[in-house]
């Protein structure tokens, strides 16, 4: 890899404007293989940052690395070669509501080197079954819960065979006891798979579980960049907030 990006994704002074500034000189990085979380309060520019990382937007000014490539200017054809390393799972979940579970999955799996016609229920059935759902194979999503389709999501990403995964919200609009499952397969995922991640939420309980680091946007601008545990010591006004209102929250 070129010695000058040394990380997986990184942004080098970031700016970016729509009708008012949503990133402000953002900088951070993430090595290959951890898994950094990217919070603060609605509208604070976390979900245009991974638009960035996917080159779905451009930034104004500053650089973007993804998978150890400046694609700051790429043009789509880069961009396509890059997102069968990175892949997304939205919010949403994204999933098509007239295919089935497995048949969502199997969109997905054309990106595979070793898949065929013949194995693809036997890949298909692996990926339910890493993410504990192969009893829902026939099943359609609107049987689901939102939790659920969200775990379909992580199966269909994974189908690509990615580097990395970016994850929206995860656990927004779920159950508790939904919110640690998801939180576990994260964790697995990540020590069986070795899967580079960046994961943005308001859930500091999911943040403290899976990220190594913690990247704290506040005003448009990165206010903390460090080990998840120095949350807890950081002076900033707004983090000090931030934090003593999750206390309260448990």
């Amino acid at each position: 890899m070129p010695e000058r990006f040394p990380y997986y994704v990184e942004f080098r002074n970031v700016d970016k404007t729509f009708d008012r500034p949503v990133l402000v000189d953002v900088s951070f990085h993430v090595r290959a293989g951890e898994t950094v979380a990217i919070i603060g309060r609605s509208g604070v520019g976390k979900s245009v940052s991974l638009g960035h990382i996917m080159g779905f937007l451009k930034p104004d000014r500053g650089r973007v690395i993804v998978a150890h490539t400046d694609i700051t200017d790429a043009d789509e054809d880069e961009l396509r070669r890059i997102r069968k390393k990175v892949t997304m799972v939205f919010q949403s979940g994204a999933l098509f509501d007239s295919l089935t579970v497995a048949e969502n999955i199997l969109f997905s799996l054309e990106l595979r080197a070793d898949y065929s016609a013949e194995n693809r229920e036997e890949i298909v059935r692996g990926l339910l079954r890493m993410v504990d759902l192969e009893e829902h194979y026939d099943s359609y999503p609107a049987d689901l819960s939102t939790g659920y389709k969200r775990a379909v999501a992580i199966a269909r990403a994974l189908a690509a065979q990615p580097e990395c995964v970016l994850y929206d919200e995860p656990t927004t609009m779920v159950d508790p006891i939904m919110s640690d499952h998801l939180g576990n397969l994260m964790l697995r995922l990540k020590d069986q798979l070795k899967l580079t991640s960046i994961v943005v939420t308001h859930d500091l309980d999911l943040m403290r579980l899976v990220a190594d680091r913690v990247v704290f946007l506040h005003n448009s601008q990165v206010i903390y960049f460090g080990p998840v545990a120095g949350l807890d010591e950081a002076e900033h006004p707004h983090i000090k907030e931030f934090m003593a209102m999750d206390r309260v929250r448990i």
